[in-house]
């Protein structure tokens, strides 16, 4: 079977936090002033991790609960494990700090471009009123979205993209049309690939030696097409264009 190209597609559904939102800066910003408080020191790094594996075990014992239900939730295991008193106050503060996580440099222009190529579709872990504050930071750039609140369980879960199978069947999109694109192997790239996909693979840690605040997948699926950021799978998609 001879592979796609770029313009066999007529919509993207993308994952939105870590693909198109920072959240690792996000998440940096929120907890750098926590630690100086608390007189604490932390690298980057150690922050990013200890927060992908708080993440994973919520992911594990409870994939209903939206991404943006587990934060406070990460936010008090993390304070445990650094020996901080968790308050309640915090927990919610960081909750609601995803609605100013900001978009990566690249990301507006890049879905404006896309856009005049492509339905595209937001697929997200967070619930719709963090979605409805992160699509007005993107540009509110969506055609349709999918939320967690909306399907009952988050990604891995196949059941994610059967629903997102499902909702845009009803406009006429079928599986061939759809590109799926996300940075997370373990939330959007393996299990897409599993589901038969199309995936593009925008590897916003590349050759960062680690997964920093994403969940290391248990394998490392081989995408469809691979891309280093949002302008690169721009650059990429306006060559087959010509």
């Amino acid at each position: 079977m001879n592979k796609p190209t770029l313009a066999s597609f007529n919509t993207l559904t993308f994952d939105v936090v870590g693909t198109l939102i920072d959240f690792e800066q996000g998440i940096l910003d929120w907890f750098r002033p926590l630690l100086t408080r608390h007189s604490a020191e932390k690298c980057d790094e150690d922050i990013l991790t200890t927060f992908a594996e708080c993440e994973d075990q919520y992911q594990q014992k409870a994939p209903d609960k939206p991404f943006t239900a587990m934060l406070p939730l990460i936010y008090r295991d993390m304070a445990a494990l650094w020996k901080i008193d968790a308050r309640e106050s915090e927990a919610k503060d960081f909750r609601d700090s995803i609605q100013t996580w900001p978009a990566f440099p690249d990301t507006v222009a890049a879905l404006k471009e896309l856009g005049t190529h492509y339905k595209l579709v937001a697929v997200t872990n967070a619930d719709a009123w963090a979605l409805q504050s992160m699509s007005a930071t993107l540009g509110d750039p969506f055609d349709e979205h999918v939320t967690c609140d909306e399907v009952g369980v988050n990604k891995p879960s196949p059941r994610v993209f059967n629903y997102v199978l499902e909702k845009l069947a009803t406009l006429g999109v079928r599986k061939a049309d759809i590109l799926h694109t996300a940075q997370s192997q373990y939330h959007d790239i393996v299990p897409a690939m599993e589901l038969g996909f199309s995936t593009m693979w925008i590897e916003r840690r590349h050759g960062k030696g680690s997964f920093g605040a994403t969940p290391t997948p248990e394998q490392i699926a081989e995408p469809t097409f691979h891309a280093t950021s949002m302008e690169d799978f721009v650059r990429q998609v306006q060559r087959q264009q010509i």
